[in-house]
């Protein structure tokens, strides 16, 4: 697999879901299935894991090792493995880039610390990437927070760092404002040394893409990765009938998985693959709480309206 400053992240990376057993241990097997399921399909480019999907916030260090040598294993030789960076420290973090370095993964997704909520100033955000990029030379993929929750790097610290941190490829656009997202779009991908945009606006993933991003990198990719597959290419061969049939059969699931509360999106995704019994249980560590019935009857519904109960995911339907 790629690795190192060869590897530049771009195209469909689905961020994979981690299942849980009843005791809330990892399920190995079913995340192996999972795994295999996901990377079968046709047109991604990459697989995400220790991210917001995998619940990266309620894994231990050796459990993220874990994740990514079970995906190592399992898919390794197939794709690029992705590995998140959740740390609030920047030791810690730089602990966690060298753990996947030394694990096999061809990039790092690195997460921006939550005190940033509290403020931040571009020497503190240089300092964070620095730490990290010592500590390996693996690409690093900035993840783009909106602005308003603190975390997010405005315009002048993403260039400082795309400046000075060479390692940097690409941004996991998370940012929620159209007109800054276009900038990012126009301003980093055309930087001397690029740096790829990869939308995470995966609740308007249609008008996100349009906009010129090389790239996608989202959660519903776990249920849908051959959707979103499909929608990319549409668009990067300039087919906007298909990408628009493509985007109404995504538009159905997409408004329950990003509905409020948010931060069950994922959890929802695991009820989504339950349904499609592609998942043996839809178990998620605390605090997030298994969602309630009415909620996973409106799963199943988006899921006929979007046709995926025509057949295997996506994949036999028009």
């Amino acid at each position: 697999m790629p690795r190192h400053d060869s590897y530049l992240p771009h195209g469909v990376i689905p961020a994979v879901l981690l299942p849980f057993a009843a005791d809330l241990a990892i399920d190995e097997a079913g995340f192996r299935k999972h795994l295999a399921d996901v990377a079968a399909t046709p047109g991604i480019s990459a697989i995400t894991l220790n991210a917001h999907s995998t619940e990266v916030g309620s894994c231990s260090f050796d459990e993220q090792r874990r994740v990514l040598e079970i995906a190592q294993d399992a898919i390794g030789q197939r794709l690029p493995l992705i590995s998140g960076i959740w740390a609030d420290g920047s030791l810690e973090a730089a602990r966690l880039a060298r753990m996947a370095d030394e694990g096999g993964a061809s990039a790092l997704l690195v997460f921006p610390p939550a005190l940033f909520a509290l403020g931040q100033s571009p020497q503190m955000a240089l300092a964070h990437f620095r730490r990290i990029a010592d500590a390996t030379d693996l690409p690093l993929i900035v993840f783009q927070y909106p602005l308003a929750s603190g975390q997010g790097f405005p315009k002048a610290t993403l260039l400082e760092l795309c400046d000075k941190v060479p390692t940097i490829r690409a941004v996991k656009d998370w940012i929620g404002h159209v007109p800054h997202h276009e900038w990012h779009v126009r301003t980093l991908q055309n930087l001397p040394r690029r740096v790829n945009v990869l939308t995470t606006h995966s609740a308007w993933l249609y008008a996100s893409l349009l906009l010129g991003c090389n790239g996608l990198l989202s959660g519903s990719g776990s249920v849908i990765a051959d959707l979103q597959a499909r929608l990319f290419q549409a668009v990067q061969r300039n087919d906007l009938i298909e990408a628009r049939r493509i985007n109404d059969r995504i538009e159905p699931l997409m408004r329950v998985f990003y509905d409020d509360p948010f931060i069950d999106m994922h959890n929802r995704m695991k009820e989504a693959l339950v349904l499609l019994k592609r998942l043996p249980a839809a178990h998620v560590r605390p605090p997030l709480v298994k969602i309630s019935r009415g909620e996973i009857a409106r799963i199943r519904a988006a899921l006929v309206e979007a046709g995926l109960f025509a057949g295997e995911v996506g994949r036999s339907a028009a």
